[in-house]
C-alpha cells in the first residue's frame, strides 16, 4: 500500500533523513519508532504530500506524493502530533467543514459524518464547543476529522500524547478497531501501546532505517541469551550457588529474593532450576522466562547505532 524508495530530505546542509526505504502492506498496522528528532515527523510529512523529498520516491497505492499529490491525499487521513483543530467550532461543523474540504460528496456529507461520530465514540459531544471538550475527546475530533472521507490509510503521529490513563486506553482501544480495514503508520514514544497494536515496527535514528521486522523477529535476532527470573522464599544466597553450578548458566545477578539468571540462548533452564532449587530445600515462589521487550530492542539498536557512527 505504501511503498518508500531511498527517501531522503536535507533541510540546507542538515540531512533529516538519508536514502531509507521500506514498504507497508495493505491492512498493516506498522509501529513507527526513534528518538527525538530521528526523522520520523518529516518521513510522515512527505508520506502525506505535505512536503517534497529531496530525492527518492513514496507511493500510495502506486500514486507518487509529488506528481499525484491531490490524489494521494484523497487516499490518506492523517493526524499529526499538533492536533489540528478549529477551538471555537463545534463537533458536528467542524467535522462537516473538514468533509467538505476533503471532497466528500455534499449527499454524502451528512452520514459519513455520522459514521465517524459513532466510530470514534463522540456521539455525546457532537454538538459541543471542541475548545470546550477535554483533551481526549479533542483526540477522538483529530481521529474523526482522519477519517471523515474513509481513506484507506491512515497516519497517526503521537496519537495519545499528553492523554490521561484512561483517555490513552480508550484512543488505543479505538487505534484497535481502526486495524485490519485500514493500513496504519503509528509514531509514539510509548512503546507498551507499540506492541500491543503493531504487527511489524520500523526504527529509525539519525535519519535512516536501522530496524523493520516483527518484535518477535527483532528478539531473536538481538538476543544472543535467554533471561529467567527466579523468585525464592528465602536462602538466595544458596539459590544462586545452586543455580550458578548448572551447566548452561552465563550469570545471575540477584536483587533481594529476586534472581535474574542468563543462560544460553536457546536453553530453557527452568525445569532443571526448579527440580535442583527444590531439591535443596529452597522454597521456590516464581520461574518464568523474559524475553526483550521493545523497549530493550529500541534501546539496544539506537545505542548500537550510536557507536557506531561515534567511531
Amino acid at each position: 500500500m505504501i511503498t518508500i524508495d531511498r527517501l531522503t530530505k536535507v533541510y540546507g546542509t542538515l540531512p533529516a533523513i538519508q536514502d531509507i526505504s521500506f514498504d507497508v502492506k495493505r491492512g498493516e498496522v506498522l509501529g513507527f519508532l526513534g528518538p527525538n528528532g530521528a526523522g520520523k515527523t518529516t518521513t510522515m510529512k512527505i508520506i502525506t504530500s505535505f512536503m517534497p523529498p529531496t530525492s527518492g520516491s513514496v507511493k500510495v497505492a502506486g500514486y507518487d506524493t509529488v506528481s499525484d499529490a491531490i490524489q494521494v491525499k484523497r487516499l490518506i487521513g492523517y493526524l499529526p502530533e499538533n492536533n489540528p483543530l478549529y477551538p471555537e467550532m463545534r463537533v458536528n461543523s467542524f467535522l462537516k467543514f473538514v468533509a467538505k474540504a476533503k471532497g466528500v460528496k455534499k449527499r454524502q456529507i451528512d452520514r459519513k459524518v455520522d459514521d465517524v461520530i459513532l466510530e470514534c465514540g463522540l456521539d455525546s459531544v457532537r454538538h459541543r464547543i471542541i475548545g470546550k471538550l477535554s483533551k481526549g475527546f479533542q483526540q477522538r475530533v483529530g481521529l474523526a476529522q482522519a477519517l471523515v472521507n474513509s481513506p484507506p490509510v491512515l497516519i497517526l503521529d503521537e496519537p495519545t500524547l499528553g492523554l490521561d490513563p484512561i483517555q490513552i486506553y480508550e484512543i488505543r482501544q479505538l487505534i484497535g478497531d481502526l486495524s485490519g480495514s485500514r493500513t496504519i503508520i503509528l509514531s509514539s514514544h510509548i512503546l507498551p501501546e507499540v506492541s500491543s497494536l503493531c504487527g511489524r515496527v520500523a526504527i529509525i535514528n539519525k535519519g535512516k532505517i536501522v530496524a523493520i521486522d516483527t518484535t518477535a523477529n527483532l528478539t531473536e535476532g538481538l538476543q544472543d541469551y535467554s533471561r529467567i527470573e527466579v523468585k525464592v522464599g528465602d536462602n538466595a544466597e544458596e539459590a544462586i550457588r545452586t543455580i550458578n553450578s548448572l551447566d548452561g548458566v552465563i550469570s545471575t545477578n540477584s536483587s533481594n529474593s529476586s534472581i535474574t539468571v542468563k543462560t544460553a540462548r536457546g536453553k530453557d533452564l527452568r525445569p532443571v532450576i526448579a527440580k535442583k532449587l527444590v531439591e535443596a530445600s529452597i522454597p521456590l515462589l516464581e520461574i518464568t522466562r523474559k524475553d526483550m521487550s521493545l523497549e530493550d530492542i529500541f534501546l539496544e539498536l539506537v545505542t548500537e547505532e550510536e557507536g557506531i557512527q561515534s567511531e
